[in-house]
């Protein structure tokens, strides 16, 4: 084969290279066109990829994927930095799947791609649903959905501005999560799933990769979540449930009495650590504990994550920093005192297990005493897989025990409502 003809296939014939997986299905599960492309896929599956593709035909009006050119398109990310790093400069993303020359000028400062052909693209975030309202489109990708922390309030405003063309179609690109408003698509009968497990994407990936996370994740919740891209449900015997995490989520919180930080440090700060756990959460005047964030940090050194968590004290003009110092001691202090001298640091120390102390905070949720604002998925993924043998996965459940801290720290003395702590 001459090389001239090698590019013609590597830049024009991605379907004769594609997973079945990555290449737009026909038709709907009711055998209507579709109108969203649910792709489901574990880590390395080829999502990216996928989404950067798809893009790139419907700007350029490639067929079978698309019978015109599009000519304003939506890029949809958990932040902008994400959109930029993944979905466009990414190894996978929409400039590196184009041949040079029809790559389209990218343009940050104005967070937009130009096709030669007049085609634009333009970068939104989903942590920002209010800057989708006004813009119009003929398609859109959204990628990572499932993580987003305004999901729905992201994919609304989205909605609204599909509305150019024939027939405005979006994908969305993303692991799996047990979530509502991805339970919502997969039940919309002018939904297309495709779905993949890591493995079908082997050959591009390191074999050392697949060997390791199979052998440490394989048949694990974790495992079955992330590389075979099940939507698992909720633990059996697991402290806190979907459904009741949905009934506490608000959209805004009240005037707060008292806000506080906490932080649950890891016990070594190697980039195999456990996480750091920095969780915030207030209390109103009527006794309800509302959670404002999940900063949660993993394999960070010490300054970093205290520097994350001073960060979010004076961004919440919290009161104080509850810092759990079992594992550093006064070493946790002394960190927070090189950054800044002088904070209101609460020192508190457990005296029983994880599952003791989180059990009375799983029952002030269960009162309606605990709201969260928003959402926070790897927070609230920790609390539905929390069981008397702790996560599934085996891992310290670092979020959870700076949420534990964060409510207890604002509920003291009633019976009942907090894990028993002592404040140093």
């Amino acid at each position: 084969m001459l090389p001239g003809e090698i590019d013609f296939l590597t830049d024009d014939c991605w379907q004769l290279f594609a997973h079945p997986h990555q290449l737009p299905p026909r038709v709907a599960t009711s055998g209507a066109p579709w109108l969203t492309w649910l792709l489901i896929g574990g880590r390395g599956a080829g999502k990216t990829r996928a989404g950067a593709e798809w893009v790139r035909a419907q700007a350029l009006g490639q067929r079978p994927f698309a019978e015109r050119a599009a000519g304003r398109i939506a890029l949809v990310g958990e932040t902008e930095h994400d959109v930029r790093e993944v979905m466009i400069e990414g190894v996978s993303g929409i400039l590196g799947v184009h041949p040079r020359h029809q790559r389209p000028l990218w343009t940050p400062s104005r967070k937009r791609l130009e096709w030669p052909n007049g085609a634009i693209a333009e970068v939104f975030s989903a942590e920002d649903p209010e800057s989708l309202r006004g813009p119009q489109f003929h398609c859109a990708w959204s990628d990572e959905m499932a993580k987003w922390r305004q999901a729905e309030a992201a994919f609304d405003m989205l909605q609204f501005g599909l509305r150019l063309g024939q027939q405005p179609r979006q994908l969305i690109t993303t692991t799996a999560r047990p979530s509502a408003w991805l339970k919502r698509l997969l039940a919309d009968p002018a939904t297309a799933v495709t779905r993949a497990a890591t493995a079908a994407n082997a050959f591009h990936l390191a074999p050392t990769f697949l060997k390791n996370v199979m052998a440490r994740y394989a048949g694990t919740r974790l495992g079955r979540q992330e590389l075979d891209g099940e939507i698992i449900e909720d633990r059996p015997d697991a402290l806190w449930s979907r459904a009741l995490l949905e009934q506490c989520r608000v959209d805004a919180a009240p005037d707060l009495q008292r806000i506080v930080v906490a932080i649950d440090p890891p016990a070594s700060s190697t980039k195999r650590a456990d996480a750091c756990g920095i969780v915030a959460a207030g209390l109103a005047k009527s006794g309800i504990v509302y959670v404002l964030a999940d900063d949660s940090v993993n394999g960070a050194t010490p300054t970093l994550w205290a520097s994350k968590a001073i960060a979010l004290w004076r961004r919440l003009e919290a009161d104080a920093l509850v810092v759990e110092v079992n594992q550093g001691g006064d070493m946790v202090r002394t960190v927070i005192d090189g950054i800044e001298a002088g904070l209101p640091v609460r020192p508190v120390r457990a005296t029983r297990g994880k599952w003791t102390r989180a059990e009375p905070v799983a029952a002030l949720y269960e009162q309606g005493r605990v709201k969260h604002v928003g959402a926070y998925p790897e927070l609230e993924d920790e609390m539905c897989d929390f069981a008397s043998s702790g996560l599934s996965n085996g891992r310290s459940p670092d979020r959870l025990d700076a949420l534990v801290w964060a409510v207890a720290s604002l509920t003291p003395g009633r019976r009942g409502d907090g894990p028993r702590i002592r404040t140093l």
